[in-house]
């Protein structure tokens, strides 16, 4: 008997089996949703309904039994009395906690009032050969939420409700955009060249072709494709990934929306984000604006604030010039940041973050950030030094990215070219030529947007750790043979069971 699965209720398969009975049947009587059943039960009582879901403890008094069921939709008591289960009864005690079930039964009342199906028949649909986590601590150990979060959703309804929310935030923004005449496209995620952003990539090999490709770190410059190609509103949801740090913000696969819209600029792309935030607080959170997150309140009804970078950059260093250097490289000694050997440009964005970032409570639109930061955005026309881009901040955490799109083919190149005497070996790619001469085929002016879906997620499920929205996050990976907490070990068993076998585009998330 493998560790993790308790002797009893594999016994009590095998009995089962013995008795006829198919602990894992193809196919159960479907039920209703148990919320559907005591929305108005007073008017239902009597009635005869399915449910199908997990039971829970079960409380054993002789000839009565009671337990709950739930489903995705809620819980209800559950009666067994011997006298309306006399083919069930016999083997009543080989079904039990954690079993999923389908229950037809009656809709009534116990004497204290209690909404509770009687059930007439029980159908065992799948026999649990593991105990779930004890009914009133749930499963506690961060660590072993997320490995096994499929016990995680169904012993902590709180979690399952915050990922119901992340599917609707998601289905929300499409209706957003959508309502805007925009276009929901796909773009390549294996890419011979990665760009868009400023990332170390995923590195694979494709074995026909026998090239180096790239798990993507931005859809960016695929989708500015097809504004050249005149489809002129589109956006795209999905993964994206970078092989960088993992943290309570950060995941090396993380999930994106990028959207880019011909003849607008970065005030529009503004107004963009504030009506998918107006939609989100109507639709999402019902009317609502305010979140609580971390013991603060935050108000996400727009309009929002709006800082210009380089003023909020020297209003929290004593006025100092972000192009001076050499005044830089002090202010990041006297902060211990590393400064040897790296770029001014990026040195001065790392005293910008760690003295500016955390106290951008918001939501604000911080903008007009450098050019030697922007590689892919419009220079500001009043000041050249930099560039008409913008990143929203909430709760000091960085949300959106947006600019007024590049589309001067020469500058671009040149920019290319500067980008990449400035990267290090591994982040290093090379210039996509492909995308400078789509640019020679004329872009119109546009604007782009990138939102991480995760951190708007964390903020709108009050989640303070980026792995409490992600289903499954990167972790280190154990060895199944060792720790008995992770799955059912490769080991042989009898019986039964089978062994299994063994800154750019958008808010850096890894």
């Amino acid at each position: 008997m493998t560790d993790g699965i308790a002797k009893d209720r594999f016994e009590k398969l095998q009995a089962l089996r013995g008795a006829g009975v198919d602990p894992y049947p193809p196919k159960v009587p479907q039920g209703v949703p148990v919320a559907s059943v005591l929305d108005g039960l007073d008017q239902k009582i009597g009635q005869i309904v399915t449910l199908c879901g997990r039971l829970t403890q079960i409380r054993d008094f002789g000839k009565l039994r009671f337990s709950h069921l739930g489903d995705r939709t809620g819980s209800i008591q559950v009666g067994f009395e011997r006298d309306r289960l006399p083919t069930f009864w016999p083997d009543r005690k080989r079904v039990e906690a954690n079993d999923l079930v389908a229950i037809k039964g009656q809709l009534g009342r116990t004497q204290k009032g209690e909404p509770t199906l009687w059930a007439t028949e029980v159908v065992l649909a799948s026999k649990a050969l593991r105990a779930a986590p004890e009914k009133w601590h749930g499963l506690q150990d961060q660590e072993q939420r997320y490995r096994q979060r499929y016990v995680d959703l169904f012993a902590n309804p709180e979690i399952r409700k915050a990922f119901a929310v992340r599917s609707q935030i998601v289905r929300e923004i499409r209706a957003y955009f959508d309502s805007l005449g925009y276009d929901e496209v796909e773009t390549p995620i294996l890419q011979p060249i990665f760009g868009g952003a400023t990332a170390r990539p995923f590195v694979t090999h494709h074995n026909t072709l026998d090239m180096q490709l790239f798990l993507r770190i931005a859809p960016e410059l695929y989708l500015k494709r097809l504004i050249v190609g005149g489809m002129e509103r589109v956006y795209e949801i999905g993964r994206v990934f970078r092989n960088e740090g993992i943290s309570t913000r950060h995941n090396p696969e993380f999930t994106m929306l990028e959207s880019y819209e011909a003849w607008a600029d970065y005030h529009d792309i503004m107004a963009r984000v504030e009506g998918m935030f107006a939609h989100l607080c109507d639709k999402v959170m019902k009317g609502n604006s305010t979140i609580e997150w971390k013991g603060a309140s935050y108000d996400l009804r727009p309009p929002f604030q709006r800082a210009r970078y380089l003023d909020l950059f020297a209003a929290k260093n004593n006025g100092l010039d972000w192009f001076d250097h050499a005044q830089v490289v002090l202010r990041a000694k006297e902060l211990k940041l590393e400064w040897q050997g790296i770029a001014p440009e990026k040195l001065a964005n790392d005293v910008f973050e760690a003295t500016v970032e955390d106290s951008l409570s918001g939501p604000i639109f911080v903008h007009d950030y450098p050019v030697a930061i922007s590689p892919l955005a419009k220079r500001n026309p009043l000041d050249p030094r930099v560039t008409e881009r913008f990143e929203l901040f909430v709760a000091g955490m960085e949300i959106a990215n947006a600019f007024s799109e590049l589309n001067d083919p020469i500058d671009q190149e040149q920019r290319f070219q500067d980008q990449l005497r400035h990267k290090d070996g591994e982040s290093a790619s090379e210039v996509d030529v492909d995308y400078v001469t789509a640019l020679e085929f004329g872009m119109p002016p546009a604007g782009g947007l990138g939102v991480g879906i995760d951190r708007l997620c964390m903020l709108l499920t009050s989640s303070v750790s980026i792995r409490d929205v992600v289903l499954f996050p990167l972790l280190r990976r154990v060895d199944p043979n060792v720790d008995a907490t992770v799955g059912i070990p490769a080991e042989p068993t009898t019986g039964p069971i089978a062994t299994p076998t063994a800154g750019a585009r958008p808010p850096a998330q890894a």
